[in-house]
């Protein structure tokens, strides 16, 4: 086992390597830089300056017009050099790539192109609120999926089986952005009911709580964002406990031990639970980063929460690079460990596993 974490280990490596290049040599042929969108909002003020001033020199010169803002005259290639040079892109792009991938090494990730804070103190300021979503989503994803899918195994067609998996159906239909807004509609003070916040983690008065009072104030303010994220991963969770259930309760094993006398419940938890819930664990790395990064985005902005979702599209449209390249260098480096860990997860869960031979 030791050799397999080895070897994954060093993968990590050219995976992130890889990972930079491919996003890296996308971002030369983007149109809209850095330069081209600070000169796009010099230009777009300058010309609302212009025709401010410009229609005032109208009315007192008889049409005369002033046109002495520098807007109206293009920037000067000086300027344009300079910001060239402050951003770096005054050096080839083969010499830019791998310096970047230098200070990544070091984890130097630089500062914001438009925020003047660097990358680092950017995503901990944000982390806490995309966290706090793919957590609490993913651990209730499991706490609920987990029983449901043995329940719904263990009484494969009967009604109940039938009619929650209609429920589960039409939740996996929903987009959680849709689901969201009717929570917000129904439940925070939409057109029904005023019960939970419409926006925010904790309250104005946060500071002034008890220790108890903040956590109940969190609790309060994370249920519905929590509830929409959870919609999608819970459907799907759910049919994946259920039919792993039923290839194991199918096997010949698990009618050796009826046979011998054990109950339904030993069976169930002593045998089958620990091989069918392989297919689950090995899903959570993924499930987890779907919740965490993709889905975060949507609810974000529907319950105005300032998280990564946000920050890494922001930073997209205004071509923030630093913050791009640095979040996509964390979160790849987070998903490789979190795959390593499900591996370990394996073998934890059952012993017999042996990566170092099934790769032999």
């Amino acid at each position: 086992m030791g050799a397999y974490l080895l070897r994954r280990l060093v993968l990590i490596v050219p995976t992130l390597f890889g990972i930079l290049l491919v996003n890296f040599v996308l971002t030369q042929f983007l149109p809209g830089g850095p330069i081209q969108q600070i000169i796009s909002q010099l230009d777009n003020e300058g010309s609302a300056t212009d025709r401010i001033t410009g229609g005032g020199s109208e009315v007192a010169s008889g049409g005369g017009g002033n046109s002495e803002y520098r807007g109206a005259q293009g920037l000067p290639p000086e300027f344009i050099a300079d910001l060239e040079k402050q951003f770096g892109f005054d050096k080839p792009p083969v010499e830019r790539f791998f310096l970047m991938v230098w200070n990544y090494m070091r984890f130097d990730f630089g500062e914001s192109y438009f925020r003047s804070i660097s990358v680092v103190d950017l995503v901990l300021e944000k982390m806490p609120v995309s966290i706090s979503l793919g957590l609490w989503s993913t651990l209730l994803a499991y706490s609920i999926s987990i029983p449901l899918g043995i329940r719904k195994a263990v009484r494969d067609g009967s009604p109940f089986d039938t009619w929650t998996s209609g429920l589960i159906i039409v939740a996996y239909s929903v987009p959680s952005f849709l689901f969201a807004i009717l929570l917000i509609v129904l439940f925070a003070g939409g057109s029904y009911f005023q019960i939970f916040p419409l926006r925010g983690l904790t309250s104005d008065n946060w500071e002034s709580l008890s220790l108890g009072g903040k956590l109940l104030d969190y609790l309060w303010h994370i249920v519905l964002p929590v509830t929409a994220l959870t919609i999608g991963s819970f459907a799907t969770l759910t049919l994946l406990t259920k039919n792993s259930f039923l290839e194991e309760i199918k096997k010949q094993y698990v009618v050796t031990a009826r046979a011998k006398g054990l109950s339904e419940r030993k069976v169930l938890v002593g045998h089958v639970f620990r091989n069918a819930m392989l297919i689950v664990i090995a899903g959570f790395p993924g499930l987890f980063i779907s919740v965490f990064f993709s889905g975060s985005l949507i609810i974000e902005t529907v319950f105005s929460l300032d998280g990564l979702g946000r920050l890494g599209y922001e930073a997209a449209i205004q071509r923030d690079y630093p913050v791009v390249f640095g979040t996509l260098y964390v979160f790849g480096l987070l998903g490789l460990v979190i795959g390593i860990l499900s591996d370990l997860t394996y073998v934890w869960v059952d012993p017999r596993i042996d990566f170092e031979k099934r790769e032999a």
